[in-house]
């Protein structure tokens, strides 16, 4: 019988990788841009709230703009000049196998989380703090194992997205962006138990902030 010994081959995923996260970051912004302007049309308010100007929810929407920009122009530069990696500060230690292969996987799930429950959120889903909603407080589905079921597929997609690319860009997309989610969903928490009061207070004790 032979036997076909494990070759690690870092460098074809490593090139696997530029390409994938550069198709990735495309498909993620198209799909987003996409389905704003849908949601836009059904609803006459709007989905898009960033709050008042230099309030905290305002900061927070401004930094994950500038970093999903900057990490897709990242990424697809990545494509056509490859040595942009040389400016990125790469950690060249962990850019190979399992490294990347786990931060692949953990950016494709962080992300498939998150379409599960925008889709199962329907007409609630809103980006930022809607003054005038949500008009229930959604407790069941993946809402009754995480307060914040989306936002924990997002922080395990920007922890992949490091795994992915590990470097300092990506270092420090990952510390702003866990800083930013951490700090939206205390203001969001004070909006849903400020509008829900003690129905919000019952679930915010039975059911964890993150899992």
């Amino acid at each position: 019988m032979s036997y076909q010994p494990f070759i690690d081959d870092s460098a074809s995923l490593i090139e696997f990788t530029r390409v994938y996260l550069a198709l990735f970051y495309t498909f993620v912004a198209g799909f987003y841009t996409v389905r704003i302007i849908y949601k836009n049309r059904s609803t006459p308010a709007g989905v898009i709230f960033p709050g008042a100007k230099f309030c905290t929810s305002w900061w927070n929407h401004m930094a994950f703009k500038f970093f999903r920009a900057a990490i897709w122009l990242v990424c697809v530069l990545r494509v056509f000049v490859p040595v942009t990696d040389n400016y990125l500060g790469m950690f060249n230690s962990l850019n190979g196998w399992p490294g990347v292969m786990f931060g692949n996987i953990l950016l494709t799930a962080g992300f498939a989380l998150s379409m599960v429950v925008h889709f199962h959120m329907a007409s609630l889903w809103r980006s930022g703090i809607d003054p005038n909603g949500p008009q229930t407080l959604k407790t069941t589905g993946l809402y009754s194992f995480s307060r914040n079921p989306m936002y924990v597929g997002v922080a395990t997609a920007q922890l992949g997205f490091f795994l992915a690319l590990p470097s300092v860009f990506s270092l420090i997309c990952l510390a702003v962006g866990l800083i930013a989610l951490y700090k939206q969903i205390v203001v969001e928490e004070a909006h849903l138990a400020t509008r829900f009061n003690s129905d919000y207070l019952n679930y915010k004790q039975t059911v964890p902030r993150w899992l």
